[in-house]
């Protein structure tokens, strides 16, 4: 397909922007269509870390321990709401199998590739100055205030460590040399030195969509009702109303995108973890790294607006009211970490990220097709590979070899 020359990318997330550059680069014209400005979306919200270090899937050997506390409180990290457990029970079961010993292995060997490659990704499609204006290449921490949640967090950094990621156990002056604002009560910390993170991820994301812009690609705002197949075969959109085909059509809408491969016969299991966050404008703490709680799994992220609490999993659907309970405890654990932290006058968000059972984006060729790409469910890391992908995609569509080899994204994986 490498003589179809327009391309429509459905979504102006950090994955959509980042493939309508790609694509554009590789000489395709390019519609970026989504109902919001670019960067409105799931990649506003998110806790703004590129993490190399992101091979642990979500599911785990110990899920099936959690699945009570997940269904009893409301507030726990990895949380259900009973309302939507009819629905999730299939993508549910999927979700356990997944988190089998054996299983974990295959996908952080699959993720690996994407986490190695995402920072690097990322210079290359913003380009250097604004690159260095908007990332920060310091390193992750993720903290532990017990020697408990020390140690049984080490089989996931044996993992990690197994999968290629560099990391350093800290303690004492050690830790507080990293992180000088950080509790006395803070025990254990295990430093990243490849990661980084963004000073503003809605910017971050509108910087790929203006330099599409700058150089002749279209970014269009308006509501895209489905997806359809014109009559001569080609992939069409209606937007308010009117169809519009395309040469080629990229998938890219998040949590949203599995109703639009339903419109093309197709179907896979994506689901919604509904991300909060809390935005503390002036933190009167100064906090050199993003830096990951191990004992409550919520990240700590310095950025240009002030301070971003963000994390836990609700898995609930689209369309139930947000829980800000669970915004809000992040503003009581926070200080915890760091004392003095100031959270008055915190701005709370609730997102929807696009999430797989298995803790794998979809990312090739839907099945059957040589004119549409899907690029979606990374979870929480969208972030983060949302430039990879785009590479990707831009090549896949090209006939070109892709960066990263795309076998353990395809969507064939579910049958």
């Amino acid at each position: 397909m490498s003589a179809a020359r327009t391309v429509a990318v459905l979504g102006a997330g950090a994955v959509g922007a980042c493939a309508a550059l790609a694509l554009q680069r590789r000489g395709f014209a390019v519609t970026l269509i989504d109902s919001g400005e670019p960067g409105s979306g799931a990649s506003y919200g998110n806790a703004g870390i590129l993490s190399c270090s992101g091979v642990v899937p979500v599911a785990t050997p110990t899920i099936l321990k959690r699945v009570p506390k997940m269904l009893l409180d409301p507030l726990s990290p990895l949380a259900v709401r009973w309302s939507y457990l009819p629905k999730l029970a299939p993508w549910l079961w999927q979700f356990v199998r997944a988190g089998a010993p054996d299983r974990v292995e295959a996908i952080a060997r699959a993720l690996a590739p994407l986490s190695h490659a995402c920072i690097g990704h990322w210079r290359d499609m913003l380009g250097t100055d604004v690159f260095r204006a908007q990332v920060r290449e310091v390193g992750n921490l993720a903290v532990y205030k017990t020697d408990a949640s020390f140690e049984t967090a080490q089989w996931a950094w044996d993992l990690r460590r197994r999968n290629g990621v560099r990391c350093e156990h800290l303690q004492g002056d050690a830790l507080r040399q990293q992180e000088p604002a950080l509790s006395p009560d803070v025990k254990h910390g295990m430093f990243v030195p490849d990661g980084a993170n963004v000073v503003d991820p809605q910017a971050t994301v509108q910087s790929a969509a203006a330099q599409l812009r700058a150089a002749g690609g279209t970014v269009r705002l308006g509501k895209v009702e489905r997806v359809e197949r014109a009559a001569d075969g080609r992939p069409a959109l209606r937007v308010d109303g009117a169809s519009e085909s395309f040469d080629m059509l990229t998938i890219a809408a998040g949590a949203h995108s599995r109703r639009f491969v339903r419109d093309l016969g197709g179907d896979l299991p994506l689901d919604t973890e509904r991300g909060y966050h809390a935005m503390l404008p002036t933190p009167a703490v100064a906090i050199r790294h993003a830096v990951s709680s191990g004992d409550h799994e919520f990240a700590i992220t310095p950025m240009a607006s002030g301070v971003r609490l963000a994390g836990t999993v609700e898995l609930g659907g689209l369309d139930a009211a947000p829980n800000w309970e669970r915004a809000k405890i992040l503003m009581r654990l926070a200080p915890t970490l760091f004392p003095g932290l100031d959270t008055r006058d915190a701005k709370l968000w609730m997102g929807f990220r696009p999430s797989m059972p298995d803790s794998l984006p979809v990312i090739g060729w839907l099945p059957g097709s040589d004119r549409v790409l899907l690029a979606f469910g990374h979870g929480h890391l969208g972030l983060s590979f949302g430039a990879v992908t785009g590479a990707m995609i831009g090549a896949m569509a090209a006939g070109a070899p892709p960066p990263v080899d795309p076998s353990p994204y395809r969507a064939e994986r579910f049958g």
